[in-house]
């Protein structure tokens, strides 16, 4: 049984759902379900092990107590709550995007 239960922000939802619109048009739908499938399996990995993460680049991202999960292409940025036992995945971007915006906005 995992120790944690992961939760996802409807900006996180939103994002992914991007990232696999863009390749099912670049590469075709069987193309971006694998993408997607694995990148869910990725986050999923947080519920047994929310520390497999790293600290962010960006300082103003590490005091906000962001995690950050690298993946094969993308970033997932999550917090823990180590009382309720959630991690809260609240974005996932391409790794050649300019990120700090986005997770700025949040």
């Amino acid at each position: 049984m995992a120790n944690y239960t992961v939760a996802r922000t409807d900006t996180a939802d939103a994002l992914i759902h991007k990232i696999i619109l863009d390749i099912a048009e670049k590469f075709g739908v069987e193309v971006a379900l694998e993408k997607l499938e694995k990148l869910e399996e990725q986050i999923m990995l947080l519920a047994d092990n929310p520390h497999i993460g790293t600290l962010p680049r960006y300082m103003v991202l590490r005091r906000q107590g962001y995690k950050v999960l690298i993946t094969e292409k993308d970033l997932v940025f999550y917090k823990i709550d180590e009382k309720q036992k959630v991690v809260t995945v609240y974005a996932v971007v391409d790794q050649r995007q300019d990120y700090l915006n986005i997770i700025r906005g949040l």
